[in-house]
C-alpha cells in the first residue's frame, strides 16, 4: 500500500473532511502505539507499512533502553492519541480503531496479531476484530 492510499483509506473510513484530519489521526495513533509497543516490534511494523506512514511509530522509540514500549492502559493511549490529534476522547478511540483498522489491511494482518500479543486486553480491543487474541 502506498503513502496516498493510506491516508486516503483513513479519511474515507473516518469520514474525514480533509487529507490533513487523516495524516494527523495516522501520526497521532501511530505515535502512541510506537510508545506502547517493544521497539522490536515497532520496527517490524514499520517496515510492513509506507515509509512516510512507518516512521510515526520510529519516531518514538528510545534506543538503547530496555527494549520495551512505555506501559499504559486504554484510557491513557485513547488521551494522548486525543492530544495529539486535537480531539476529544470518544473522537480520538474512532479514529485510532479506523487507523488500527488500516494498519491491518496495509500489513494483511501479518503483525497485528503479534501487536496485539504485546498490549493489555483494553488496548488491544482496539484493534480490527479477529486479532483481539
Amino acid at each position: 500500500m502506498r503513502h496516498e492510499e493510506f491516508i486516503g483509506q483513513v479519511q474515507n473510513r473516518a469520514r474525514l473532511p480533509g487529507w490533513g484530519d487523516a495524516e494527523r489521526a495516522s501520526r497521532a495513533t501511530l505515535e502512541t502505539l510506537g510508545e506502547r509497543i517493544p521497539e522490536g516490534l515497532a520496527d517490524n511494523l514499520a517496515a510492513q507499512l509506507p515509509h512516510e506512514i512507518g516512521e510515526h511509530l520510529r519516531r518514538t522509540e528510545v534506543y538503547g533502553g530496555a527494549g520495551s514500549g512505555e506501559r499504559f492502559d486504554r484510557h491513557g493511549f485513547v488521551e494522548r492519541v486525543a492530544i495529539r490529534s486535537g480531539t476529544d476522547e470518544p473522537r480520538a478511540a474512532f479514529l485510532a480503531r479506523v487507523v488500527l483498522e488500516v494498519v491491518d489491511d496495509a500489513t494483511r494482518g501479518s503483525v497485528t496479531r503479534k501487536v496485539g500479543d504485546s498490549l493489555p486486553a483494553d488496548i488491544r480491543a482496539l484493534l480490527p476484530v479477529g486479532h483481539t487474541g
